[in-house]
């Protein structure tokens, strides 16, 4: 792996010049906010030309560092909240316990691995999968009221625990956030898919958004990092920090 670099921006980030950066480095360069606040951050990967995957999937424009970078974050949250599509495009898994992240997580008074939430209207999902049959933690389904009884009694029979988070068919996102931090979940980490990304900025509820810039043009009509419905006037972010590596740019923005 060739050098990695840091630059200081107003946040005060130290820099790691000629050498990787460590995973304890990482957690702490990537931290939640001090305090009991409810945080949302999101995180994704993007090529130059704007593409947030290719092919329906994330992991061609991805690179080792950013997943090194994608552990970290995982490393540091109480849930984990995914879209349907994205479960079902990226073949998820349940999230593990890692021993990097093990003293760190228990002085925090997390659990040993997040929790992952899948957001969903329709609960097309196949049970059967080890999100669902293996995790060690319960998996979550954030669904609307009116979703259907019998997908509703199939998540709870394999073991999900389903939240309730809208009035229709669908989840509002305000509401999911909430519903998270009444379980305890305060720390939460969206890794999209674009269309739920693009519902928590039109609802005014992302806090940061991690965004690694692949160094890649893939042309073609990929949707953008966050779809959905827009915004009257545009949420505006400050830089947090920026790493570089290999042509990667890890940016993290926080709203303002």
């Amino acid at each position: 792996m060739t050098d990695m670099t840091a630059h200081e921006t107003a946040a005060g980030e130290v820099t790691a010049a000629g050498r990787e950066w460590s995973l304890d480095e990482l957690a702490d360069a990537y931290a939640y906010p001090e305090g009991d606040a409810v945080w949302l951050r999101a995180n994704m990967v993007s090529s130059l030309d704007g593409a947030g995957q290719h092919d329906g999937r994330s992991q061609p424009l991805s690179s080792e560092t950013d997943m090194r970078i994608f552990g970290t974050l995982r490393g540091l949250a109480d849930v984990i909240v995914v879209g349907a599509e994205t479960v079902r495009l990226e073949g998820y898994r349940p999230a593990r316990a890692r021993e990097a992240f093990a003293a760190r997580r228990a002085a925090a008074g997390q659990g040993p691995a997040p929790v992952i939430a899948v957001v969903t209207a329709s609960l097309d999902l196949d049970f059967s999968l080890p999100l669902f049959t293996e995790p060690l933690v319960p998996t979550l389904i954030l669904t609307g009221a009116a979703a259907p009884a019998e997908r509703v009694r199939a998540a709870r029979e394999a073991g999900a625990e389903v939240v309730v988070a809208g009035d229709g068919a669908g989840v509002d996102p305000a509401r999911a956030v909430a519903a998270l931090a009444e379980r305890g979940l305060r720390r939460q980490l969206t890794e999209g898919g674009p269309r739920l990304l693009g519902q928590f900025v039109a609802a005014g509820v992302l806090d940061e958004l991690c965004l690694a810039i692949s160094p890649t043009m893939t042309a073609g009509d990929a949707q953008r990092i966050a779809g959905g419905p827009s915004v009257a006037v545009p949420t505006r972010f400050a830089v947090a920090s920026v790493l570089e590596q290999d042509g990667f740019l890890f940016t993290r923005y926080r709203r303002i």
